[in-house]
């Protein structure tokens, strides 16, 4: 009796319409515009109760404490669905045949090519070396049995990062929304939904990039409820965990870019408000402007270029990644044929050598037994660019004539006139009027002749970048082009992967337009004349910024390159959000362990019935505000919270999700996660805030059983479809879903489903 008379009293105080017993929390906009200091906390919170107690402490002890009891249980079953059988199935899973590899060429210090950054591998590869995996799996292909090799620990790692981001979904639809019912309802999405389990689950760098984004997210909302207290310990460090989890997310994928665009917009929007704070002089907003700066740039800026430090001093061994950079780069890796060796300074005749593109993947100049097939341009050998290390790289430098057998051989000049012969195959570089097979403005280059005999197709004006007539032709450094005599052309690389008929290798072409570029300049790489003195190349290494440099132009053009090969499994963006299709990471047939990386069902269409929701209810009551209709305080709230809580989830969303549309590359159904995680957060605001407005519909006490009714059947529901599609994340066996006796059978709603 003494609890009710309190909080009687207290409402009476306050004025309040409201009769429930529950605390009001204000909304983010309020809190903005009435910035809460100790003394304003004690007039609100602590009106004293006729037993003595503060109305603060009765607060905390009702809400506080269920706060945390749940958070417990958001955690706990978190942890629990990512954990279980993680080492099922005792195979590699689709992409953690690059993954896996990528962490043991870490542990091996094997340089290697990937179009990603490299903070993921990173901290895969220091996951399986804190728990004994020794870097000796080759993970070939998936399907490969792991057997004694460690594999645990760096898919653990993995799920373990995976198993925050229901509790950061949780802890940041708190904040926006004041309301624990919205944030379990977003955690129970997460958590049952078997599509996050399932890619949390294995050795990929997506659970690794979500830990990231959210965390970024997460600390920046943290860090806007530090406004009314700036430049204090709270604000400062949420500031700098936002400026280093921002570094985090881009280290891992460029995708990351997404979420820094987000912080930025929500930033810009923080120092708008503060430049028309007339209370704030413009030095203070020049503090706020430089802290931003300071925490969400130079930091973020500072920790990216340390990763790629940490990056090459790690890699420092040759590797399957070379041929992807220069000359120069590759000279700063142990093993590499160009790391500290002598060769001949400047190209002879006489000289054996391999060409190198100077187009970032360009590839090396290169020939092979091979002919281009009928129909694409003359039936001769094929002349192509490889990117790897080969012995049918190698070109031998012939004058036209063939003489080159003077004891001090001639060293060629800007304006000779040369003939490259294919040492393998002995036929010369050639090109003709045909058309190239992929460029048809451009004319076709081949291998012809043999033994060094040919016509006067085969004969290459050497012209150095920038050089005059005489200049010698330098060993790495020299830009050179080559040009044919006969047509005028240029050879070139074009970038473009031939077909399968040319293994898939880049096409090489003669071209017309003479302009300098990247594509028609070379230089000489591999140089081997015994009859000249050699110099040390030790000097010729690139500086830190120079190879940080190359390595993003190279990531950058490698990531644009990615094209769909032929059968791969690769999907449209409008598929993902109505879970058009999956992906297939484990098994095929009954005797194999399946693993089908779907997203539940009932949640995904939730969160896509949702955003239409969201869109209507903010329209209702953007609508009744503006024509003036009187709403209740709570409504208000609801309406900030809709705004500007789910405006901010909204815009996640967008920012994450529409980006795709415009991409080039190839494209797969895992690049919708980070934006499912926006629209999981936004559903549970919605409908938090749909349910807590049954009373427009029923009076008391009918709305409230409703709204408690609405609650636990999401929730029932949201478990019973986890009950029935768990198995696409833990693993299927015996007959396929098309069968009765399957566990899946009924549940392959959609035919586009491949389990």
């Amino acid at each position: 009796m003494e609890k009710e008379e309190c909080i009687s009293q207290w409402h009476k105080t306050r004025d309040s319409s409201t009769v429930r017993n529950r605390k009001v929390f204000p909304s983010p906009a309020q809190i903005r515009q009435s910035p809460i200091t100790p003394e304003s906390k004690i007039k609100q919170d602590d009106t004293p109760c006729s037993n003595g107690s503060s109305g603060d402490f009765s607060a905390r002890a009702s809400v506080d404490t269920p706060n945390q009891l749940l958070l417990i249980v958001v955690t706990g079953l978190s942890f629990a669905t990512r954990l279980y059988k993680i080492t099922e199935p005792p195979h590699v899973c689709w992409d953690e045949t690059h993954f896996g590899k990528m962490g043991s060429y870490y542990i091996n210090r094997t340089f290697f090519f990937d179009v990603h950054p490299p903070l993921g591998k990173m901290l895969i590869a220091l996951a399986g070396y804190m728990t004994g995996y020794d870097g000796s799996f080759p993970f070939v292909k998936p399907g490969d049995k792991y057997e004694h090799h460690n594999y645990w620990g760096m898919r653990g790692f993995c799920a373990m990062l995976g198993s925050f981001l229901p509790i950061f979904a949780y802890l940041i639809v708190q904040e926006l929304s004041r309301s624990h019912t919205a944030a379990l309802i977003t955690a129970a999405l997460l958590i049952f939904d078997t599509g996050c389990i399932t890619i949390s689950q294995y050795i990929l760098l997506d659970p690794i990039l979500m830990f990231f984004i959210m965390a970024a997210v997460l600390s920046m909302v943290k860090f806007n409820q530090q406004s009314s207290r700036p430049f204090t310990a709270p604000w400062w460090l949420w500031l700098v965990l936002c400026g280093a989890a921002l570094a985090g997310a881009v280290g891992v994928k460029f995708v990351g870019l997404f979420v820094i665009f987000l912080v930025g917009l929500n930033t810009a929007g923080d120092l708008w408000r503060i430049l028309g704070d007339l209370s704030l002089s413009l030095v203070d907003v020049a503090k706020h402007f430089l802290a931003r700066v300071v925490g969400l740039i130079l930091l973020p800026l500072f920790l990216y270029v340390l990763v790629f430090a940490v990056h090459f001093a790690l890699l420092n061994k040759s590797g399957p990644g070379d041929g992807f950079f220069s000359s120069t780069f590759q000279s700063r890796l142990i093993g590499n044929n160009l790391y500290n060796v002598s060769m001949p300074e400047y190209l002879a005749y006489g000289s054996t050598i391999t060409v190198k593109n100077l187009r970032i993947a360009g590839g090396y100049l290169h020939s092979h037994w091979h002919l281009y097939p009928e129909g694409v341009g003359a039936k001769q050998q094929q002349v192509t660019a490889y990117l790897h290390k080969d012995y049918n790289n190698m070109w031998l430098v012939h004058k036209p004539d063939n003489d080159t057998q003077s004891e001090t051989p001639d060293l060629v000049r800007h304006g000779d006139i040369i003939r490259l012969e294919h040492k393998e195959t002995t036929r010369n570089l050639h090109s003709h009027l045909h058309q190239a097979p992929l460029t048809k403005k451009h004319f076709q280059v081949t291998g012809y002749g043999i033994n060094g005999t040919g016509d006067a197709n085969d004969l290459w004006q050497v012209e150095v970048c920038g050089g005059r007539r005489g200049d010698l032709v330098k060993v790495l450094r020299s830009k050179v082009r080559f040009l044919h005599k006969a047509t005028g052309c240029v050879l070139y690389s074009s970038g473009k992967t031939l077909p399968k008929w040319g293994w898939e290798q880049v096409e090489v072409t003669c071209s017309p337009y003479l302009k300098e570029t990247p594509s028609s300049q070379w230089n000489i790489e591999d140089h081997i004349n015994p009859r000249l003195p050699n110099i040390s190349l030790s000097l010729l290494k690139p500086n830190f910024l120079e190879i940080l440099l190359e390595s993003h132009i190279v990531m950058i053009r490698g990531n644009s390159g990615l094209k769909p090969k032929d059968n791969e499994m690769n999907s449209k963006p409008w598929h993902w959000p109505i879970n058009y299709q999956g992906l297939r990471f484990s098994g095929v047939n009954e005797t194999e362990y399946r693993v089908y990386l779907l997203g539940n069902p009932v949640v995904w269409w939730i969160n896509l019935a949702s955003l239409g929701l969201y869109l209507i209810m903010v329209a209702v009551s953007s609508i009744a505000i503006q024509r003036g209709i009187s709403l209740q305080q709570k409504r208000l709230e609801h309406s900030d919270i809709l705004t500007g809580g789910g405006g901010l989830l909204l815009l996640g969303w967008l920012l994450h999700y529409t980006p795709f549309y415009v991409m080039g590359r190839v494209l797969y159904y895992h690049h919708y996660f980070p934006a499912m995680l926006f629209s999981s957060m936004l559903t549970g605001v919605t409908l938090d805030t749909l349910l807590r407005n049954a009373d427009l519909l029923l009076c008391q006490p009918y709305s409230d059983w409703l709204q408690r009714g609405g609650q636990m059947v999401l929730l029932f529901t949201v478990l019973y479809s986890f009950y029935l599609f768990h198995p696409l994340s833990y693993g299927m066996t015996g007959p396929l879903a098309h069968e009765p006796e399957s566990a899946m059978a009924g549940l392959k709603w959609m035919d586009s489903w491949e389990f």
